[in-house]
């Protein structure tokens, strides 16, 4: 009776957020009832005006009249699950009642460890507050010095479709083949079919590769050489883990055919080369806003997003758009909040072994997203992937130890080598909101890390 209780709870739960996303979605992409402003076809070329998706309510608030669990019998609980052995000899953990920020359970929380992805929340929280969450990526053509000359400027979005992008999925990225209808568009109307082709890349600098990266990285296709200007986050097809070695060369050169698809035909010989600051624009096309590449980057652990963002992190902050000033400038947005202590950045994404974060850091970041006083951190919170649903987490939590905690844990992992970690929210049995951080860097082996990691993480959601 009690599993059966429980599952019509996860039930309601992922209903009641399905509908809560339809309902954002249709109002953000159609509009009210009424509201002709949000019809493409009442405005060709309509301003930009966001609906406000973000309220100054908590997310998975606490449930008025639910106190936080005992600390002691919560201790109580963890202390044996946290001195696994499957965990290794390293292991710090901390859990904190969102609503008050009271520590509820602690042991190694301000030591700096390996954080893999869970690095992601960091950037997640530096991006939405350095950027705000409807910022935009914007990719553009621009006029060449020359005659007939035109040049692709990256904006540093690696969401943006190629031709073989499979399905629309969430969000709706901005699309190369829209860039090149628009710039054929504005070429015909000036009398010209036939251009030179460069590309600027040039917004990124520094690097391509992180400190800290293994050598394997790329080949493997679990990143890409980071570059301002990519199309489906730097692979060959969409479909294979398989990187561009140079994502700004081939997406320049995908440019070019998809040109030739719409009657311009392009030189050969595509080449760098650099806007001028004044260059004539002819076309562009903008990424989906900052809240949802963040969601997308959460949920599904993305590499190449999480170092974009980082970078955009930097430059908006008056810094270059490298890996070092990324790391500096996310370093300072957790420093306004207090969540530097201890913790070294190399990269954005967490694939470098050189990245330190504190257990206490990571819950503290997930616990000031869930609160009212940080609106547009919220969709921190959403991004998180669902146990046993979404994401990350939607093969795990189907063991004996964990079930229970199946569509009431939200939680971002990480991986490395000997490394596996969890930091994320639950709801207690009493409708308390907690956010906590496990992490392990010296794990033997990974499966029964992870099953360990999500019992912890059980037990806080039952406790």
């Amino acid at each position: 009776m009690v599993v059966r209780r429980r599952w019509t709870l996860v039930l309601a739960l992922v209903l009641l957020q399905a509908f809560t996303i339809g309902a954002a979605l249709y109002v953000r992409f159609t509009g009210l009832p009424g509201d002709e402003s949000a019809s493409e076809a009442a405005r060709p070329a309509p301003s930009r005006t966001p609906v406000p998706l973000i309220t100054a309510a908590p997310v998975l608030a606490t449930e008025t009249g639910a106190t936080a669990p005992d600390a002691k019998a919560l201790t109580a609980r963890l202390k044996g699950p946290l001195g696994s052995s499957a965990l290794g000899g390293r292991v710090g953990a901390m859990v904190i009642d969102a609503a008050s920020g009271t520590t509820l359970f602690s042991s190694r929380a301000t030591t700096g460890l390996t954080p893999a992805s869970t690095t992601k929340v960091v950037t997640a929280v530096a991006a939405l507050i350095t950027l705000g969450p409807d910022a935009t990526l914007t990719t553009r053509v621009v006029r060449g010095t020359a005659e007939d000359s035109i040049i692709l400027v990256g904006g540093g979005d690696p969401t943006l479709a190629g031709p073989k992008a499979t399905g629309r999925g969430y969000p709706r990225p901005a699309s190369l083949g829209t860039l090149a209808a628009r710039t054929a568009r504005a070429l015909k109307a000036a009398g010209v079919t036939k251009v030179t082709l460069r590309y600027d890349d040039s917004l990124f600098s520094g690097p391509r590769v992180a400190d800290g990266w293994k050598p394997n990285y790329v080949p493997e296709g679990t990143v890409a050489p980071v570059t301002a200007l990519m199309h489906d986050v730097g692979k060959v097809d969409p479909r294979t883990r398989q990187r561009w070695p140079d994502p700004s060369r081939a997406t320049a050169v995908t440019f070019a055919a998809l040109l030739k698809r719409h009657g311009v035909t392009v030189a050969p010989g595509t080449r760098e080369g650099k806007a001028g600051e004044s260059a004539q624009e002819l076309a562009r096309v903008e990424s989906p806003p900052v809240y949802q590449l963040v969601e997308r980057m959460l949920t599904d652990s993305d590499n190449d997003l999480a170092e974009a963002l980082a970078h955009h992190v930097a430059l908006k902050q008056g810094l270059r758009g490298t890996f070092a000033d990324g790391a500096k400038a996310s370093l300072r947005v957790l420093r306004d909040l207090n969540a530097h202590e201890g913790v070294r950045l190399s990269d954005g994404s967490g694939l470098s072994i050189a990245n330190r974060i504190t257990p206490r850091a990571l819950a503290r970041l997930l616990a000031i997203a869930a609160s009212p006083e940080y609106p547009q951190l919220h969709t921190v919170i959403s991004g998180l992937p669902v146990a046993g649903f979404t994401g990350t987490l939607d093969d795990r939590y189907d063991r004996k130890e964990s079930e229970p905690g199946a569509g009431l844990v939200r939680a971002k992992t990480g991986t490395l080598n000997g490394v596996n970690t969890l930091a994320g929210v639950a709801r207690t049995s009493d409708g308390r909101l907690l956010t906590f951080a496990f992490m392990a860097d010296r794990v033997p082996a990974p499966d029964p890390a992870v099953a360990a990691l999500d019992r912890l993480a059980t037990i806080v959601s039952t406790s």
